[in-house]
C-alpha cells in the first residue's frame, strides 16, 4: 500500500519485476522490465501505462540509450532495441546464453550486454552490429555497472572484473569479491571513486578503484537486510542499489522488503522506509535524485509460498532531502 510521498503505480507487470530505470533527465518515465515477458513504459506523473512491447521469455534487463529509445534482454538471449516513439523495434544480435544485463555507454556511444555465455559484448547502436566480445575469466556475467570510461562486471564465480571501455584488449585488474557469498548487484558511484556490490548474505561491500594502500585501507563491508526473530537471525539477499547522483549516498533494497539509505563514505545509515508488500527486487533514483522507483516481488526465497500469494507492484516515492543528504 503506497503511503504519504508515494505513489503506487497502475498496471504493473504481472510476474517478477527484474528492472526498473527513469528516462534520462526526467522522473516521469520509468522503463519496466518483466519475468511476464513485457518491458513497460509509464508516465509516473500521469500513473499510465504509455506502452508495452514484448520478448518471447522473461526479460531480465532494460536501459534507455536516450529518451526515446531503449535496449532490452533476457532468457531469450536476444538484444532487442525499441524506439518509444515511432514503436519499430530491431533485434540487435544474440548471445549464446540468457542476456542478464544492459547498459548504455555514452562514453563510446555503445550498448554493453553482459551474458550467462560468460561475455560482454559492446554494441554500435547507430550501425547497428556488434563490434566486441569480451571473455569474462569463465565467469557468468551476474551484475555490471558503467560510469564513464570504468565498466565493472561481477560474476558468478565470486570475481569482479574492472575494464576500462578506451582499451578493451583485455580487463585493467580482476579483484575478488570481498563478500563471501554469490553477488547480486554491483553498482559504481556517481563521483566515479569505486563501487558497491551486494550478496545473497544480507551484506553490502564498498570498494575504491584507487590500488594506492591509502584508498585500499578505506573499502569495507558491512551486514544489512537481517532481522531476529526468536533469537534467530534471518538473513535476506541484498538484491538492489541505486546512487542518488546529487549525494553519492545509495538505496539498498533487500528480501526483507525493506529499502534502506546509506552514507557510504561516513560508514552510517540514514534512514529505512516502511516495510514493503514483498522482496524489493529493484531500485532505481531519477537522475535529480527527487524519485526513487521501488519494485517489489516475490522471487520464490520461502519453502513455502505465502498466503495470498504476493503479486508484484511497483511504487515511487517521492524522496526528501533529509532523507538523502549525509548528515
Amino acid at each position: 500500500m503506497a503511503r504519504k510521498g508515494e505513489v503506487q503505480i497502475i498496471n504493473p507487470p504481472s510476474d517478477v519485476i527484474s528492472t526498473v530505470k527513469f528516462a534520462p533527465k526526467t522522473n516521469q518515465f520509468l522503463l519496466v522490465s518483466s519475468w511476464d515477458t513485457s518491458v513497460r513504459l509509464y508516465d509516473v506523473v500521469n500513473n499510465t501505462l504509455r506502452h508495452k512491447f514484448f520478448h518471447s521469455s522473461p526479460v531480465l534487463d532494460c536501459a534507455f540509450l536516450d529518451s526515446v529509445k531503449t535496449v532490452s534482454g533476457g532468457l531469450d538471449n536476444t538484444v532487442k532495441l525499441y524506439d518509444l516513439n515511432t514503436h519499430i523495434e530491431h533485434n540487435l544480435g544474440t548471445h549464446d546464453a540468457a542476456v542478464k544485463c544492459v547498459e548504455y555507454a555514452s562514453m563510446v556511444n555503445g550498448i554493453l550486454t553482459g551474458s550467462w555465455d560468460r561475455t560482454v559484448k559492446l554494441w554500435d547502436g547507430r550501425e547497428k552490429e556488434c563490434v566486441g566480445t569480451y571473455d569474462q575469466n569463465a565467469g557468468k556475467v551476474y551484475s555490471m555497472s558503467c560510469i564513464e570510461e570504468r565498466l565493472v562486471v561481477a560474476t558468478s564465480d565470486r570475481k569482479v572484473l574492472i575494464w576500462d571501455l578506451r582499451h578493451m584488449s583485455n580487463y585493467v585488474e580482476r579483484r575478488e569479491s570481498s563478500l563471501k557469498y554469490q553477488t547480486r548487484t554491483v553498482r559504481c558511484f556517481p563521483n566515479k571513486e569505486g563501487y558497491v556490490m551486494s550478496s545473497i548474505e544480507g551484506r553490502v561491500a564498498l570498494e575504491y578503484f584507487n590500488p594506492s594502500p591509502e584508498w585500499q585501507k578505506k573499502k569495507f563491508a558491512f551486514k544489512c537486510h537481517r532481522s531476529k526473530q526468536n533469537d534467530i537471525e534471518h538473513i535476506y539477499p541484498v538484491n538492489a542499489i541505486s546512487f542518488h547522483n546529487v549525494y553519492n549516498t545509495f538505496a539498498s533494497g533487500g528480501s526483507d522488503g525493506f529499502v534502506n539509505i546509506w552514507d557510504g563514505f561516513n560508514k552510517k545509515r540514514l534512514c529505512q522506509f516502511h516495510m514493503y508488500d514483498s522482496s524489493i527486487s529493484s531500485l532505481c533514483f531519477s537522475d535529480d535524485g527527487s524519485a526513487l522507483a521501488i519494485a517489489c516481488s516475490y522471487m520464490d526465497e520461502a519453502e513455502t509460498p505465502p498466503e495470498p500469494y504476493p503479486e508484484p507492484i511497483l511504487y515511487v516515492r517521492y524522496v526528501s532531502e533529509q532523507e538523502m543528504r549525509p548528515k
